[in-house]
């Protein structure tokens, strides 16, 4: 049984990126805390195979097709959802290419995906947060990657270090409303983004990440998918503008 601080019973939560991995795990265990889960996402296939997940478990759960790079849909998206009290912003893209390499659309791409994308949730959700007087909890999803330089990551890192700007910034302006806004930098999780496709390859780039690990292993969508449910609730009532580093050790900022 979830500890009192933990129960989302009666509220409403908004998770990008439901389709499948993080997303997926996140919208599925807040479901099970409580929460009716609005499960946004591009691929409509996945977003039924996560709605039925929630159902089998017990929970409410509603599939909304949605391009997260589009923020007038967003905004109706969020505000159809009802009086929101969580959202976590999670929808998210890879790309590899060296800087020397790096098209300018290639750059606009992912930048458009993996932090206007969150720009846009975290503003529709705050704004309804507001409009509606609720004292929510928004949780953006950066990466492990923004605290070392990753050679071929230079798109996906500057995006995430771009959301944690985001989250510290909201974070200070809407905090006398109640609202929290926190980010979450994973490590390396095993999911279909971290996916090589070819076995050699991920057995590779896995025991990579597991030789630099202290606790000697990489993480499951539901590791990270518990700290959301953690900043998503009244468990983390006194905690905002925050990054949460689930990355089993390999990387300790000050």
């Amino acid at each position: 049984m979830l500890l009192t601080a933990y129960d989302l019973t009666g509220r409403t939560a908004f998770v990008t990126g439901a389709a499948s991995g993080i997303g997926r795990a996140a919208a599925a265990l807040l479901a099970e805390a409580g929460a009716t889960v609005h499960c946004a996402d591009l691929d409509e296939v996945g977003l039924q195979k996560t709605a039925a997940l929630v159902a089998d478990r017990g929970g409410t759960a509603h599939a909304v097709p949605l391009d997260v790079t589009d923020a007038a849909a967003v905004d109706a998206a969020v505000r159809a959802a009802g009086p929101l009290h969580v959202m976590a912003a999670i929808a998210g893209i890879m790309h590899t290419s060296s800087v020397l390499e790096t098209r300018e659309e290639d750059l606009d791409r992912v930048l458009a995906v993996n932090f206007k994308g969150v720009f846009h949730a975290a503003r529709s959700a705050a704004a309804a947060m507001i409009d509606s007087g609720v004292r929510g909890s928004v949780v953006t999803m950066a990466s492990g990657a923004m605290d070392s330089a990753s050679p071929g990551l230079l798109c996906y890192s500057v995006a995430k270090a771009a959301v944690v700007q985001l989250t510290k910034t909201l974070a200070t302006e809407v905090g006398r409303h109640g609202i929290r806004v926190n980010a979450i930098a994973p490590g390396w999780i095993r999911t279909p983004m971290t996916d090589r496709h070819e076995p050699a390859a991920q057995e590779q780039a896995e025991a990579a990440m597991v030789r630099i690990s202290p606790l000697g292993r990489v993480g499951e969508p539901e590791d990270i998918a518990h700290a959301v449910l953690h900043l998503a609730s009244d468990a983390s009532s006194f905690t905002t503008g925050q990054i949460l580093r689930p990355n089993g050790g390999v990387a300790m900022p000050w």
